[in-house]
């Protein structure tokens, strides 16, 4: 754990852990995608680690709920959840009605800003990635379909294709399409429409519950909607590409790296200038072995790093078919910041992370390859260059830890992940592998 957790925990364990009479130690408002169920699993671990007892949850509205203990006293610790949506968690920080937002998209620049009185909302102390997931475009079982291009999804939602003829179906599409508050529909709008100057047609049925969306989708053979992963259940999830990137499933392996086009992050904020203990300690919890081993059991994408082979395609470029061929590739992909070569707030976690798995199977001396990707420049040298230079980036920060990288290759623009027409899409590309023998 960095020095700097370390302190903040050990500083929250001097402030008063218990509130009086039935006042909660800690608010959490925020994304339905992670508080319907991912939220409440959390803190009932970090209520079993902290040695409480008599452990119960109860609805206190829809989408709200109340999880309680007892503590070695006897009193009870209340902790309050609700899940209206990503962006109602950043309203409730600024008005003080909740001490931690959950939310499954970052913090927007207009968020942001409404939010700087309580310091940098997107600094590491208060920007925390617990979860990777996936957003799922699903269909009825018995559709035909089986892959779609993020520019086809755009068609189909503004209501251009309203037809499944035009894809090889038959009838009417029906559209299901989460609510304006949810984070899993800002991701769609973002990765999907806006970047094709598309809108949501009016016609789309809109939900707040992941689950009556997917119950729904499930019923209707004309459906098609849009959920995050562990809410496809009796749906069909359709493989989905992004420009010149190959279709992809939202499988584990690849929504771990981000390489499947629709993944995203899920994310703890918490305002950096009044950490209230309980939501530090949560974080902590949902960073740990522990707590990522709840993300798992929660159908989520765990961060925790694992080594996976990766069958050897023609495809691919004759170094990484050897590389493919010779050692395993690890579940976690470094990215930078946006406009800058410095690691990202995950990349930085998942160094440690990396660190750990270095450690534990005795991986430090030769034993690691990194491979370093970009965008598409107009020359090609010049995208071999920087994708060099970001791996060196993240061997510099390997080499501090004591770690002796065995080499470094630089694939430029090579395997794209995503399409290279947009900001977001040329940020996915721009990655450094792992690699270990």
């Amino acid at each position: 754990m960095p020095p700097i957790r370390i302190l903040a925990v050990l500083c929250g364990l001097c402030l008063p852990w218990v509130a009086l009479a039935d006042t909660p130690v800690l608010r959490i408002q925020g994304s339905n995608t992670m508080g319907s169920s991912l939220v409440p699993a959390l803190v009932q671990g970090l209520l079993r680690e902290k040695g409480l007892s008599a452990i119960e949850t109860q609805d206190l509205a829809p989408n709200e709920q109340r999880a309680s203990a007892l503590d070695a006293q006897g009193r009870r610790v209340y902790i309050d959840i609700a899940a209206h949506g990503s962006s109602t968690g950043f309203t409730a920080l600024g008005t003080a009605n909740a001490d931690l937002a959950s939310s499954s998209r970052p913090i927007n620049p207009r968020e942001r800003k409404s939010l700087e009185n309580l310091g940098d909302m997107t600094c590491a102390d208060a920007e925390h990635v617990i979860a990777i997931d996936g957003v799922a475009v699903i269909v009825h079982p018995s559709n035909p379909l089986r892959q779609l291009s993020t520019e086809q999804l755009a068609r189909l939602f503004s209501g251009e294709i309203s037809d499944w003829a035009t894809l090889g179906g038959k009838g009417a599409v029906h559209l299901y399409a989460r609510d304006d508050q949810s984070g899993t529909w800002e991701t769609f709008r973002e990765l999907v429409l806006k970047p094709r100057n598309a809108s949501l047609s009016p016609r789309a049925q809109r939900f707040e519950s992941s689950e009556a969306l997917s119950q729904q989708v499930s019923q209707d053979p004309q459906a098609i909607g849009f959920i995050g992963l562990p809410y496809v259940r009796q749906a069909r999830a359709l493989a989905i590409a992004d420009g010149e990137g190959q279709p992809m499933l939202p499988s584990a392996a690849l929504v771990a790296t981000e390489d499947y086009p629709l993944s995203r992050r899920l994310y703890f904020y918490l305002p950096p200038t009044r950490i209230a203990p309980w939501a530090q300690a949560l974080v902590d919890f949902s960073q740990s072995e522990p707590g990522q081993a709840v993300v798992a059991q929660q159908g989520f994408v765990a961060q925790t790093v694992q080594a996976m082979t990766v069958p050897v395609d023609p495809s691919m470029p004759p170094r990484y078919q050897q590389l493919a061929g010779q050692a395993k590739r690890l579940s976690v992909n470094f990215r930078f910041a946006e406009g800058s070569a410095s690691l990202d707030n995950k990349a930085l976690a998942d160094l440690q992370r990396v660190l750990a798995y270095v450690q534990r199977y005795d991986k430090g001396h030769k034993r690691l390859t990194l491979v370093g990707f970009g965008d598409a420049k107009r020359d090609p040298e010049r995208a071999i260059l920087l994708s060099k230079l970001r791996a060196m980036a993240v061997r510099r920060e390997l080499f501090r830890a004591g770690v002796v990288l065995r080499d470094i290759q630089a694939m430029g623009s090579q395997l794209p992940v995503a399409s290279n027409d947009v900001d977001g899409g040329r940020l996915k590309n721009q990655r450094v592998e792992v690699w270990v023998y």
